[in-house]
């Protein structure tokens, strides 16, 4: 200090503040990693981290999962509600995940917060979320898309202090694991999520020892305010304009399409995202809670306009928000949430096609817009063990205005990695039998919308539960500037045998005899440019490489192929 003003950071200071707590955030997304004993955390890597000032200000999150945003946000809010800050303690931690009364956006995805102390004063919070792979629902998993109410998804816990500076509360921690299936799982995940807290509260501590609390309270602030400013910036590159985008989404068995609607309002440096006309609340588990939509918009915005972009609350504060009371998008008790994900890749495609009317060129075709999640479950002949076996599986990115969309890769706000095979078939009595490409499966286009996956898994030596969600299974995404649709999804018991049976998109407790194979098929992303402008060159590759069969070929590109796949 000088005199009664403060110094002001430098920008290259800052600059190497900034970085050095998303380093912080990221490190402990790895030590989390490596600590995790589930294949969901350790292997599929379904968890985030994040950074948080005294006032629970997002200051820095990792790459990780978008959507976990919103768990982060509001469990760190509903700590600071519910336990004062003069009443938190060095070595406290909380676990929440309840989406009405802990600020989560689903019961599996469980969230850790820990405060740090600087000289005995408050001056932020370490936090991470991992999805557990059950948390006691009645399917197993927690995310079957036909769950009724919230009170069918498992354990929910309002914030609740699980450590202190003398150990873990075993009360806490016994709860908790009497609800769940593999408790040792849980235990051990949950653990791992302690101790990634740990990691950054240490790394916290080196930061505010080199720099001071004064000046990073100040470092900040700044930061904060330049993300806004940049944000703003991004918006005010935006033409003045009303921009809407509506699709319909697939809810349960007998229930009508429900619309999925965004309106853009740009006016200067304002953004406004209207949902009126978003549908209302679904009888299954699509539900959003308001976290999660905020969340989705935050990762919706930033990759539209501007993808570098710090994750932080300074982005946050450029945006403006309305939904309607009685929607989808706006969940209240009892509303089932576990499958709100489905939904939240409907609002992340809608709010780019919203921006692409006014950025026409610059953003790709819809993705396959679903989330596809999947879970086994039954009792390991192998152990005698429960197991529960959770993926969600990736599908088809939408085709760009000079490149083709992505094949099998998650889209918008999940952003998991795939199991492998040979990590599947270690932990769960499943043989994945096919794990391949759908040829044909991205919308045909000037530039192809990426494919779908199918992965057959074979149920070995059991009977075992199967419980899944998803969408697209009956309208695809649609194209681009010409662009044709992608292909749909499926979930298939005992594919090309006599038994053949097609499941609905949001389905649970749909027994599999030992033997029986379950294929899942998942959407193709949309094409963007009209198929003739196609690249012969393209269409070659594509058909040496099988992503497009000949008659494929020969019926959209108007292209024929000899045996080795050359065009003729």
């Amino acid at each position: 200090m000088k005199g009664n003003r403060r110094e002001k950071t430098d920008p290259i200071t800052l600059a190497v503040i900034s970085s050095g707590l998303i380093a912080i955030a990221e490190e402990m997304g790895e030590a989390l990693v490596r600590s995790a004993f589930s294949p969901n955390i350790k292997e599929r890597r379904d968890c985030s981290t994040a950074v948080f000032d005294s006032q629970g200000r997002l200051i820095a999150q990792a790459e990780h999962i978008p959507l976990h945003l919103g768990s982060l946000l509001g469990v760190v809010e509903a700590v600071l509600k519910h336990f004062p800050p003069d009443t938190l303690r060095s070595g406290d931690a909380f676990v929440a995940n309840d989406p009405y009364l802990g600020g989560g956006t689903h019961l599996p995805d469980v969230t850790v917060v820990s405060p740090f102390f600087c000289k005995s004063e408050l001056a932020g919070f370490t936090a991470n979320v991992a999805h557990h792979a059950d948390i006691g629902a009645k399917a197993p998993g927690g995310i079957s898309g036909d769950a009724r109410s919230i009170d069918e998804e498992g354990l929910r816990l309002p914030p609740t202090r699980l450590a202190t500076a003398k150990g873990i509360c075993q009360e806490v921690l016994d709860l908790f694991l009497s609800r769940c299936r593999m408790p040792e799982q849980r235990r051990l995940d949950l653990t791992g999520q302690l101790a990634a807290n740990q990691v950054g509260l240490q790394r916290l501590q080196e930061v505010f020892d080199k720099y001071g609390a004064e000046r990073l309270s100040e470092a900040t602030d700044a930061l904060l305010n330049a993300t806004e400013v940049r944000a703003r910036a991004a918006i005010k590159g935006v033409p003045d304009g009303f921009y809407e985008a509506e699709d319909q989404m697939e809810g349960l068995e007998g229930e009508e399409m429900i619309p999925i609607r965004v309106g853009l309002e740009v006016r200067g440096d304002r953004l406004r995202l209207d949902f009126s006309g978003s549908g209302p609340p679904s009888r299954g588990a699509i539900n959003v809670p308001r976290n999660a939509l905020l969340a989705t918009i935050y990762y919706a915005v930033k990759a539209s306009l501007d993808p570098g972009l710090p994750s932080n609350a300074g982005l946050h504060r450029a945006i403006e928000v309305s939904v309607p009371e009685n929607s989808i998008l706006n969940a209240q008790p009892p509303a089932a949430v576990g499958a709100r994900t489905d939904t939240c890749q409907h609002v992340a495609g809608r709010i780019i096609e919203a921006f692409a009317q006014a950025l026409p060129g610059r953003l790709p075709a819809p993705a396959n817009d679903a989330s596809t999640a999947v879970v086994f479950s039954g009792v390991d002949p192998r152990s005698g063990r429960e197991y529960v076996y959770v993926e969600a599986i990736a599908g088809g990115a939408g085709g760009g205005p000079d490149e083709d969309g992505l094949d099998g890769v998650q889209v918008h706000i999940t952003n998991t990695s795939n199991l492998p095979a040979e990590a599947l078939e270690h932990a769960f009595p499943l043989l994945v039998e096919r794990y391949e490409l759908v040829p044909d499966s991205g919308g045909p286009g000037e530039f192809r919308g990426g494919l779908g996956l199918r992965r057959d898994i074979r149920v070995i030596d059991h009977e075992a539960i199967f419980s899944a969600h998803g969408d697209r299974h009956k309208k695809p995404a649609r194209g681009a500037a010409g662009g044709l649709p992608g292909a749909c999804g499926a979930y298939v018991v005992n594919p090309g045998s006599s038994a053949e049976q097609s499941l609905p998109p949001k389905v649970s407790d749909v027994h599999l005899a030992p033997g029986a194979v379950l294929r899942v098929q998942t959407p193709g992303g949309g094409g963007f440019g009209k198929p003739e402008k196609r690249k012969p060159a393209r269409i070659t590759e594509d058909l040496q490489s099988g992503l497009v069969s000949p008659n494929a070929a020969a019926e959209i590109y108007k292209t024929s192929a000899d045996e080795e796949g050359s065009q003729t």
